[in-house]
């Protein structure tokens, strides 16, 4: 069974054409995960957009909720998890708060330090977008079987590894 060419496809042949001296099958891959990635993106926003958060609410938030009860991490945890500066975070926490999504804590263990801590309504917004965003998720990978799934999974650790070594 021959297979449907994609924009991908026409592409790279023109570049073949063109140039037969390269071996463009780098960008038969990565410029389908840049395609693909640019659908994610599209449909993340809309998760978030209808659970009334913006993506950089979602970092913290859904760090706090991963975290598990009592849903509360450190501003340096809270760092370490979204990769932004001290300042940045700071702001963040600060309009988290004002919107009454997390609450700022001290530390019992540490009187000079805060905890994070996610609010009922915080943790009522970062479920409803993350069930959201699994079901937009699953609607992206609909044409692919479970096994296909876990085959793309492991081979995408696999190139991604490489990159966080």
């Amino acid at each position: 069974m021959a297979q449907q060419a994609d924009e991908v496809d026409r592409i790279v042949d023109a570049w073949r054409t063109q140039r037969p001296d390269l071996d463009f099958s780098p960008m038969e891959v990565l410029s389908r995960v840049d395609r693909l990635s640019r659908h994610l993106d599209r449909e993340r926003r809309d998760a978030f957009r209808r659970s009334d958060l913006e993506p950089w609410e979602w970092d913290v938030l859904s760090a706090l909720r991963r975290a598990g009860a009592p849903f509360q991490l450190s501003p340096k945890q809270l760092l370490q998890q979204t990769l932004v500066s001290s300042g940045t975070m700071t702001n963040r926490i600060d309009r988290l708060v004002e919107r009454g999504l997390v609450r700022r804590e001290d530390d019992p263990d540490d009187g000079r330090s805060v905890l994070v801590t996610l609010t009922e309504p915080g943790r009522v917004r970062v479920d409803a977008a993350i069930t959201r965003l699994v079901d937009a998720e699953a609607v992206l990978l609909e044409t692919l079987s479970r096994g296909d799934r876990d085959r793309v999974a492991a081979l995408l650790r696999k190139l991604a590894l490489g990159f966080d070594e």
